[in-house]
């Protein structure tokens, strides 16, 4: 049999052996050129090349300060019956179809794809139709409860390819600024909620949104700023991106732009869900090409009992 040198016929083997698409066909030609022992080579190659990305992905997963915050940011359950019937919703939907982007957070991130908020469902359809994208948020959440409902059932069995994460305004206060403690309680939560998708599904691209102005509160400002700059250290421009939409909903007095928040200036109205998803599609487009023309999510999930949602923040 001929033999020939580990060029470019080896990098071939390479991808087929990491891929497992050596068909038949495939095999025909390239034994025709590529050595027996050239094959092992190759394939031998691609798996240790597999090997170390999986070694690289748990130790991201399990960084020191991750794990850390896991083993001190303690889970709550919130226990009010709205919220219990909404985690089962949840946990069911998990079920349901395919998930590829998965969607967490508090009420900003919930109505975007919610039944009861047909304008915002819309514009959320519009976005992000095609990309079997699941909304996973509750109301009122803070990250306490948010790593709760991820470590009972609301992660078990999915494999999204990204995470789409916009927590710890509910950590802040309603009036008045924020302590140094609750700032450093908003940044360990996200680690936390962080670890475990990280830990359960390591090969999903977390795509970490900073907290949002609060008109509502300009008090809050500098916590805001605060808290961003350091959930922005977290990025690593890999397994963990960083997106900041702040410039857009706020000028540099603070003062709400036009049209981009609800009349309580803190969630979001269309415009303001207009440049999050501005700053999200790129990002979804470069990791999951782009949108098919089919859409095999998880139907869209509402506020179980209308009159609550005002309460849910």
């Amino acid at each position: 049999m001929h033999h020939l040198p580990l060029g470019a016929d080896a990098s071939s083997a390479r991808a087929a052996c990491r891929t497992g698409v050596w068909t038949a066909r495939t095999a025909a030609v390239r034994l025709a050129l590529l050595s027996t022992t050239a094959l092992a080579i190759a394939c031998h190659g691609a798996w240790r090349q597999t090997a170390a990305a999986g070694e690289r992905a748990n130790n991201t997963s399990i960084a020191p300060e991750f794990a850390e915050a896991r083993r001190t940011h303690k889970p709550i359950q919130r226990t009010d019956p709205v919220s219990v019937t909404v985690h089962e919703q949840l946990v069911a939907k998990t079920k349901q179809g395919q998930i590829d982007v998965y969607f967490e957070g508090d009420s900003i991130t919930r109505r975007w794809g919610a039944t009861d908020y047909p304008d915002y469902l819309a514009h959320w359809k519009k976005n992000f139709l095609g990309w079997n994208a699941a909304n996973f948020a509750w109301g009122g959440d803070n990250t306490h409860n948010i790593l709760w409902r991820l470590r009972n059932g609301e992660l078990d069995g999915v494999h999204p390819k990204v995470i789409v994460l916009q927590a710890g305004t509910n950590n802040l206060p309603w009036v008045g600024p924020a302590k140094e403690t609750t700032v450093e309680d908003v940044v360990t939560g996200v680690k936390a909620i962080i670890f475990e998708f990280r830990s359960r599904v390591p090969d999903a691209t977390i795509i970490l949104t900073g907290v949002f102005s609060r008109p509502q509160n300009p008090a809050l400002a500098p916590a805001i700023r605060e808290i961003n700059k350091r959930l922005a250290a977290l990025a690593d421009g890999e397994a963990i991106r960083f997106i900041n939409i702040n410039e857009s909903l706020v000028d540099a007095d603070e003062k709400a732009r036009p049209g981009v928040f609800s009349d309580e200036g803190l969630h979001l109205a269309v415009a303001g869900y207009e440049a999050w998803a501005k700053a999200l599609k790129p990002l979804l487009q470069e990791l999951l090409g782009p949108p098919a023309k089919q859409d095999t999510a998880p139907p869209p999930t509402g506020i179980p009992k209308k009159k609550h949602a005002a309460s849910q923040t």
